[in-house]
């Protein structure tokens, strides 16, 4: 068993309060990480630390610091295999899976580690006595807090765009994935000086004290409860508060695709990862002139990924999960597959495919973060928008269109961050965008993550009187 601890100046320990809590493993309920939990003495110590070395690691030339961002990618590199498995016996992944996660954790490493050094101001047209520019600053100490759903890539998005931009940083892996956080931050931590980087480990109350404290900017990924708790701290701290959190992203399947090329692409976006990822499809408006054929090939796609789907991250997920399906069967909803957690040990819940669902229906309205597709049945593709729009999340959305008429319609009108088309998944490796109303705020990923760990500083500088 994996015996987790925190790393504070330069030192691993299992900190002050005494309290541990044990992960079990999702496919068969054994315990698989002991987890010291951290108290509020912890917490301050390590934003203290971070604090004391904030001045020296700013003032580290960019190219340093970028050299020290390619070796910790070098050392995830070497120790992606273990962990993987790491991450398979916390929250379920399979092992291929999870190493293909971690190795785009390596990725974004890589890329911060490039575009830090040339991240720049810019200059301002001012008088001949004068010169005027416009300069980046690190922000100072940014707490990251990560989710367990895809807990190496995540991190290391946030990670490697504070650290590059001369921030340190105080890291809270999720409470579901410490042993996964904790191996990564052995393999970060060599690469920095004491205090730079630091480790603390919990549950929602350490999480909250490290939003609460005298930090610079909380960056979170996780749920909209705890995004919205974090927001409302930053507002008392005066910390910027970067937050990406949940969603129910639509699936529009229009009138004219190939059902069969539809059913897979959703099958793909409801199931992958047992539907936990921030951007899993959630609900699916189909118009219902090819209805009856797409749900038929939904149905077939959930067969055939049952035998290759992991369990969900915890037991009490999946009783989440279950409440939602069982709720809308009870209003009206036709399971076509799944619809069932099954018997024995673990955390497992089948591909599960709904058809006549509404929107008032949980499972439609919410996020549910499970493998599950509840399909709403539209007369028109405008019906299809309209309905897609109306959520109180605003994260991503797709439409599976050969129009490009209703194409251009889709990205500009529905009120998510990402709008994908023709692909559940996808895009270029430096895309970013703004999560709306209820998915978070500030952007989470690409070149403009550097904007938002460091602050602009307008400098004015005139030539000293003559005589001087």
């Amino acid at each position: 068993m994996f015996e987790v601890q925190h790393y504070v100046s330069g030192t691993w320990s299992a900190g002050n309060s005494g309290r541990k809590l044990t992960v079990l493993n999702p496919a068969d309920d054994t315990p698989v990480t002991s987890m010291a939990v951290a108290d509020e003495e912890d917490v301050a110590a390590a934003v203290r630390a971070a604090r004391e070395a904030a001045a020296g690691w700013a003032s580290t030339a960019p190219g340093a610091r970028a050299a020290a961002l390619h070796a910790a990618a070098d050392a995830v590199t070497a120790a992606a295999g273990e962990l993987a498995e790491i991450m398979q016996a916390e929250m379920g992944k399979p092992v291929d899976g999870a190493r293909e996660s971690i190795m785009a954790g390596v990725g974004t490493l890589r890329q911060y580690a490039e575009l830090g050094p040339t991240h720049r101001g810019r200059t301002l047209a001012g008088n001949d006595e004068a010169i005027d520019l416009m300069a980046y600053q690190p922000r100072g100490v940014v707490a990251v807090i990560t989710p367990w759903n895809d807990p190496v890539a995540v991190s290391c998005g946030l990670l490697g765009a504070a650290l590059v931009t001369g921030n340190t940083v105080v890291y809270k892996p999720s409470e579901r994935t410490p042993a996964t956080g904790w191996r990564l931050a052995q393999l970060l931590a060599p690469h920095f000086p004491d205090g730079v980087f630091g480790l603390l480990n919990g549950d929602g109350p350490v999480g909250a004290a490290l939003a609460s404290a005298a930090v610079d900017v909380v960056a979170q990924v996780g749920s909209t409860a705890t995004g919205r708790s974090i927001a409302a701290a930053c507002a008392r701290t005066g910390a910027k508060a970067l937050l990406e959190n949940g969603g129910s992203d639509p699936v529009i399947v229009d009138a004219d695709v190939d059902p069969a090329w539809a059913a897979a692409q959703v099958a793909l976006g409801a199931f992958v990862n047992s539907g936990q990822i921030c951007v899993a499809v959630e609900r699916v408006y189909v118009h219902e002139a090819i209805a009856p054929a797409f749900l038929d090939a939904l149905a077939t796609e959930a067969a055939a990924w049952e035998p290759q789907i992991g369990p969900l991250v915890d037991r009490r997920l999946r009783d989440t999960v279950d409440d939602q399906v069982q709720q809308a069967v009870k209003a009206g909803a036709r399971v076509l597959r799944g619809g069932a957690a099954p018997a024995g040990p673990g955390a497992f819940y089948p591909p599960t495919v709904l058809a006549d669902c509404t929107d008032d229906m949980a499972v439609v309205r919410e996020e549910t973060f499970g493998p599950v597709a509840p399909v709403v049945t539209v007369d028109s593709f405008e019906e299809g928008l309209k309905r897609a729009a109306d959520s109180p999340y605003g994260l991503a959305a797709t439409v599976l269109t050969t129009s490009m008429s209703h194409a251009q319609q889709a990205w500009r009108h529905l009120p998510a961050g990402t709008v994908k088309v023709n692909a559940v998944f996808g895009g270029a490796p430096g895309g970013a965008a703004h999560p709306r109303r209820g998915s978070g705020q500030g952007f989470g990923y690409g070149p403009e993550l550097l904007d938002e760990m460091t602050v602009m500083k307008a400098v004015h500088i005139e030539a000293p009187p003559q005589g001087w």
